[in-house]
């Protein structure tokens, strides 16, 4: 069989740490974990995790709101052997501030934009070279229902304003990404109101206890949507952890 390479961004909890451990324990997958600080006790601890039969765990940093990050963790998989990447999934992402659009900061924007945005265009201009060298290179974007236009004009709740404007963008982005490169199946998914610490916050905001899915429960659907995507099948497209497409 031959080996799979991944590589994941945020992965020290919540999805990207879900989705790590599912790609680890498979047999013959190299993972990537690319992480603000692998000095941390949370990244060193991914060390640790159950890890499939010819699988290895590689840990880089990589600091979303660093611009140089992405190219400097490339060239160190280059010095490791590194010479393709089958999978990237940009999840690194931040929600920090809920303001209305009236009282909207600029300077909180521009905070979310960097790691949410700007962030993953680093690292997708880092690693599309690399991706460009598997037979069948995938790239998969974090996305949001929050970042759903037709949605969030139908809420009546205060909306993040921040963190939607980047995943509208993000997945604008993404779309483009997916009809720019003819090899490449780019593509957005919703892992759906997830009980991470970003979605507990946003729940208890709008007064409720936590957020509605468990991360068990939509990990595995996200990985098996993951695993079975085509670019025809799937390419530029937004899709929910059920599997079903959602509207833009």
């Amino acid at each position: 069989m031959a080996s799979k390479i991944v590589l994941i961004s945020g992965t020290t909890k919540g999805l990207g740490k879900g989705l790590l451990e599912i790609y680890l324990a498979k047999p013959n997958h190299t993972v990537i974990a690319a992480n603000r600080d692998p000095e941390h006790a949370s990244s060193k601890a991914l060390h640790h995790l159950p890890t499939g039969t010819g699988s290895r765990l590689i840990v880089v940093k990589v600091d979303a709101s660093v611009e140089s990050d992405a190219s400097e963790a490339i060239k160190t998989l280059n010095s490791q052997g590194i010479d393709h990447l089958d999978l990237v999934i940009a999840n690194a992402g931040i929600a920090n501030k809920y303001p209305k659009v009236s009282e909207l900061r600029i300077s909180d924007l521009l905070d979310h934009m960097t790691p949410n945005v700007f962030g993953v265009v680093w690292l997708f201009q880092a690693t599309l070279p690399l991706l460009l060298q598997s037979e069948s290179p995938k790239w998969v974007t974090m996305g949001s229902d929050a970042g759903c236009i037709q949605l969030l004009a139908a809420l009546r709740m205060h909306p993040p304003t921040s963190y939607s404007t980047t995943k509208v963008a993000i997945h604008w982005l993404t779309k483009k990404m997916n009809a720019e490169e003819e090899r490449l199946n780019a593509f957005v998914i919703n892992p759906g109101f997830c009980q991470t610490d970003l979605g507990n916050r946003a729940a208890h905001l709008i007064g409720m206890e936590k957020a509605f899915v468990p991360v068990e429960e939509s990990v595995p659907k996200l990985v098996e949507l993951i695993d079975s995507a085509t670019k025809e099948s799937h390419g530029g497209r937004l899709w929910n952890y059920t599997g079903e497409e959602m509207a833009w």
